[in-house]
């Protein structure tokens, strides 16, 4: 007996009205009305056709009416003729699917849309021609009775390849339409689709969650700005204000630039929700700082082109996008999308331009997730943080994050430094490097905790193993928080739980066993570290998942994903294969064939192991990924399935003995129901027994019971997991913490690394010091760096340095090594260095390097000059500033002055601690002229003089002398750089004659025996 087939579904069939809102396609010329005028109107116009004589009528400009016009009438509407009356009856349609997705692209008119149509995402019209080539994707014509309509598509499991193409390196904004179930009025309401397709997501740059192709090992935030009503209506147009300011020399820079600013940004993917208040000025240091990978302007400036904040933002390529500021008013309407209220004492802190700049980062990224819940952390002010400013030029001419030449991350101070085993920890370093601590509690914490390490190998080598073992739970835990975890997530959550657990006892265990008594500082950063974990509530969660998911079934149905994209793949390559090139099937396979060898191993190994629950039980691949177990109700269904499926077993031996049918299996197909299926030699036709058609019902109905009580099993493990949200994001805080320090320990070990001392001085102390990056590449060479002092503001020696010397002989590598020592030392690290003592520093300036910005018409010089003038404004008593080859742009009788203009200020009006590296060799001249020598002595005295210099041979060969010493040396010996570079000899034989007959005279025209009269500075 075979089972009646469904109903079929009525369908309906829907025209497309023609609408007056605006279309993204182009309509036909048949489809535009044109005027056509009426007979009396054709008389008026023939008679306005007639000429009359030429008359001149004068009038004052006073007696022309002014004001707006005003209608005595509204005018009445065109008469509409039979071609323009709508036709809605006579309209071709569009299949409801193309429908569907035409009113998605209208909705969301900014954005590429992906509409889900069973296994595929595809792409309509003009944006599957525009992208389609983009993607590599085939471009086809679907045939409509409304005319052809362009399409491309691609399989659903290569969705986070071309998100990663669309998202990331075209930055574009995606919007993702689902498949959702249609109940059965809607059913008919569609012609009997049985879907409704809706956008569920839109994919940004900096909303991204748990995409495959996230970097991550680095955080990836959206960032709002908030401007105040009057900044966006005060700085209309750039190009007048900067016209405004050459006109009037005694314009101050700063009016323009001190706008006061809003900043907010967060990482949906970890939860971290950070606000600070800035000034235009004082922006792109902040953006260099924090890295968005999108920002979020208020829609009013969308159509302010000229905005001085448009300027500041595209200047470094920054993606903009706008959005309303929402119903989001105030702090209290943040609390729903928060784990944890804002402390009162905090939310006192925070500015009316913060609160706006959250608010509208709040209400876009909400209006992106499209309904999806959001649980952050608690915002942070970083204005209250105690952290260093490393302003925008400084972190770029530093490479702390990347390289100069390359932007890449070899070669930067972060590639020198990063040893760390997790991804949530290497994340965490960024974060430290881009603002180090200010704190002398913190930065002494962390420094016991390296030392602790270091003296205790063992104890370091278990923690980095335990934290090989754990996973990324800050987006691990971010995921459920957004309700999108899955079972693998779970068991990630509960092994990193269980690593925890270990390096807690193991710390415990160290605690007690170490001779030092309970007061001594390195002994008491373990119990605090102990003491930050919360384990209770995270160790019975990770039972409950143990103890509810089925790994082994979770592997069987990875394993039957993985085949069912093999045959996708496979399917694939035979369409490539009769129609495609061999660079397009190329392009196919690439990835594939690792793929499939970590396939093929799972199943040796697979086959090694004992059957799960589902092979047990489970019939037509049917896969369970709870254990019979995990509830009352699991278990009550598993039984009764267990039964059924004994009674199956013995109904179809008493119908093969009934019916003489040996191969008999009892089945179920999607066409024919519940069959008796026969094959080979008894193969005929038989008849479906009825108890055989309701016992398959009941196996059916047991089935979908079992899947909804494995749903509702794992919506409360996802509950729980939010419940315990807090703590389990401060456990991965300080696994991220224990990372770091470990790893600071082990990078000391291998590099030589000193602690270094850390007061509250406004001294610089580094005996032995060497560069962390420039080492590491001499080593790999073979080759070894010469140490350096640098004692600054110490007893004895000057509070600046200048230092004179030869091109290529280690001045600018001086000056930065300095600076990177004092950020690695207030980071919590050791430093390459043989002794190292240093007051705090607040900010680190650094002007080095040259570049131009010919866009903007800004030349090299130009761009010095605004980069020292910035140094000269914002340098505190207690900031370490770095500046080389000042005033070299221009020329040398100018450039001097700047760069003694720049150095005396430093010294008179920043009163900092300075290195200043020059060739302009009448800078010191001047130093001793004006008494600003050490050896001057009084309130004035605190330049020192340091030099390098180069050794020669009586053969014409050199060596540079790295190691800096006490005087001035006023040869910059360039004519060998031009000869190691390469430098034709004729154009040598030139550059010496012309030096040697100007031998004796300095290059600003006078003798360097006896000097001008240098003016006096006041």
């Amino acid at each position: 007996m075979l089972s009646p087939r469904p109903t079929a579904v009525p369908r309906l069939r829907i025209a497309c009205i023609r609408s007056s809102s605006r279309s993204l396609f182009t309509t036909s010329p048949a489809t535009v009305g044109h005027f056509r005028p009426s007979a009396a109107q054709n008389q008026v116009f023939q008679a306005s056709q007639v000429r009359g004589k030429k008359t001149r009528t004068v009038m004052r400009l006073e007696d022309l009416p002014q004001g707006p016009i005003v209608m005595s009438q509204p005018l009445s509407p065109l008469p509409t003729t039979a071609a323009e009356e709508p036709e809605e009856d006579n309209v071709p349609a569009y299949p409801t699917v193309v429908l569907q997705a035409r009113r998605n692209m209208q909705k969301f008119d900014n954005c590429v849309l992906l509409t889900r149509v069973g296994g595929f995402y595809e792409l309509y019209f003009d944006q599957a021609e525009e992208y389609g080539p983009l993607l590599n994707l085939k471009v086809a014509q679907k045939k409509t009775n409304a005319g052809p309509v362009s399409m491309a598509g691609f399989p659903i499991f290569q969705l986070d390849r071309f998100l990663k193409i669309l998202v990331q390196d075209l930055d574009r904004h995606v919007a993702i339409a689902e498949e959702f179930p249609n109940d059965s009025s809607a059913m008919i309401k569609s012609g009997g689709l049985m879907h409704d397709r809706r956008v569920a997501r839109i994919v940004t740059p900096g909303t991204l969650i748990d995409e495959n192709f996230m970097d991550p090992y680095a955080n990836n935030y959206v960032l709002a700005i908030h401007l105040p009503e009057e900044g966006i209506q005060g700085q209309g147009d750039v190009g007048m204000q900067q016209q405004a300011q050459n006109d009037t020399e005694t314009a101050d820079p700063r009016d323009e630039t001190s706008t006061p600013l809003g900043l907010a940004w967060l990482d949906i993917s970890t939860g971290y929700f950070f606000t600070q208040p800035t000034t235009l000025a004082s922006l792109g240091s902040v953006l260099s700082r924090v890295s968005p990978r999108e920002i979020v302007l208020d829609e009013a400036l969308e159509s302010s082109k000229n905005h001085g904040i448009i300027s500041t933002l595209t200047e470094d390529r920054y993606m903009l996008s706008y959005s309303p500021l929402g119903d989001l008013q105030k702090l209290s309407d943040w609390e729903p999308m928060l784990e944890a209220s804002i402390p009162s004492h905090t939310a006192d802190k925070f500015t009316d331009n913060e609160v706006k700049a959250g608010s509208l980062l709040l209400h876009y990224v909400r209006d992106r997730l499209r309904g999806l819940s959001m649980k952050l952390q608690p915002p942070l002010r970083h204005e209250s943080m105690q952290i260093m400013s490393i302003d925008k030029n400084s972190m770029r001419s530093l490479e702390i994050k990347t390289t100069i030449k390359d932007n890449g991350f070899r070669g930067s101070l972060l590639h020198a430094v990063r040893r760390t085993v997790t991804k949530s920890g290497a994340r965490l370093l960024t974060e430290w490097l881009s603002s180090p601590s200010t704190s002398l509690e913190v930065i002494n914490f962390r420094q016991d905790l390296v030392s602790r390490f270091i003296q205790n190998k063992d104890l370091q080598d278990s923690i980095i193993i335990l934290l090989r073992r754990s996973h990324d739970s800050q987006r691990l835990v971010q995921k459920f928080a957004l309700n999108r975890g899955e079972p693998d997530d779970l068991l990630r959550l509960a092994s990193t739980i269980k690593a925890t657990e270990d390096i807690v006892n193991l710390l415990k265990n160290t605690s007690a066993e170490s001779p030092s008594p309970p007061s001594d500082d390195k002994n008491d950063c373990l119990s605090t570290m102990i003491s930050r974990l919360a384990l209770k509530e995270p160790r019975e969660l990770a039972h409950c998942i143990r103890d509810a998911i089925d790994e082994e079934g979770l592997v069987v149905r990875h394993q039957l994903e993985d085949s069912e994209t093999g045959e996708m793949i496979a399917l694939a390559q035979e369409i490539v294969k009769t129609e495609g090139s061999e660079q397009e099937s190329s392009m196919l396979l690439k990835g594939v064939m690792a793929k499939k060898q970590k396939q093929h191993q799972q199943q040796q190994e697979q086959k090694k192991k004992a059957p799960s629950i589902r092979d047990y039980y489970g019939e037509d691949n049917e896969i369970w990924i709870m254990k019979p177990g995990a509830s009352p109700g699991l278990s009550r269904l598993h039984a009764e399935l267990s039964s059924l499926t004994h009674a199956k077993i013995e109904l179809t031996e008493t119908l093969r003995a009934r019916l003489n049918a040996p191969t008999l299996t009892l089945k179920w197909t999607p066409g024919l129901g519940h069959i008796c299926h026969v094959k080979g030699k008894d193969a005929r036709r038989t008849p479906t027994p009825p108890e055989w058609t309701l016992l398959g019902e009941r196996l059916d109905k047991t089935r979908s019971q079992i899947r909804a009580e494995e749903q509702r099993v794992f919506a409360r493990l996802r509950e729980q997991v939010v419940l315990n949200l807090v703590k389990l994001r401060r456990n991965a805080s300080v696994l991220d913490e224990l990372d770091i320090t470990t790893s600071f320990a082990q990078l000391a070990v291998d590099r030589g690394l000193t602690r270094p001392l850390l007061n509250n001085t406004q001294h610089t102390v580094i005996m032995g010091g060497r560069h962390p990056t420039v080492e590491g590449g001499l080593a790999e060479q073979g080759r070894t760096f010469q140490r350096n002092d640098c004692l600054l503001g110490a007893p004895g020696h000057g509070r600046v340095w200048l230092i004179t010397g030869p091109n290529m002989a280690g001045k600018s590598t001086f000056l930065r090594q300095n600076a990177l020592i004092t950020i690695l030392a207030q980071i919590g690290c050791y430093v390459p260095a043989d002794y190292a003592e240093l007051g705090v520093v607040d900010a680190i300036f650094s002007r080095v390097g040259s570049a131009d910005d010919l866009f903007r018409d800004q030349s090299t010089f130009m761009v010095e000059m605004m980069e020292t003038a910035a140094i000269l404004r914002q340098a505190t008593p207690r900031s370490f500033v770095i500046m080389d080859e000042i005033g070299r742009g221009t020329t040398p009788e100018d450039g001097t002055a700047v760069a003694f203009a720049s150095l005396h200020h430093l010294l008179h009006i920043n009163k900092c601690r300075g290195l200043f590296a020059t060739h302009f060799h009448a800078v010191a001249d001047l130093v001793a002229e004006q008494h600003m020598r050490l050896e001057d002595g009084g309130t004035t005295g605190a330049v020192e003089m340091y030099c390098t210099d180069v050794e020669e041979d009586d053969r014409g060969g050199f060596v540079y002398v790295h190691k800096l010493q006490k005087g001035i040396n006023r040869k910059s010996h360039a004519l060998k750089v031009a000869r190691l570079a390469g430098l034709p000899e004729p154009a040598m034989r030139i550059a010496r004659q012309v030096l040697g007959s100007s031998e004796g005279v300095t290059i600003q025209g006078r003798s360097e025996t006896s000097p001008k009269q240098a003016p006096v500075v006041g």
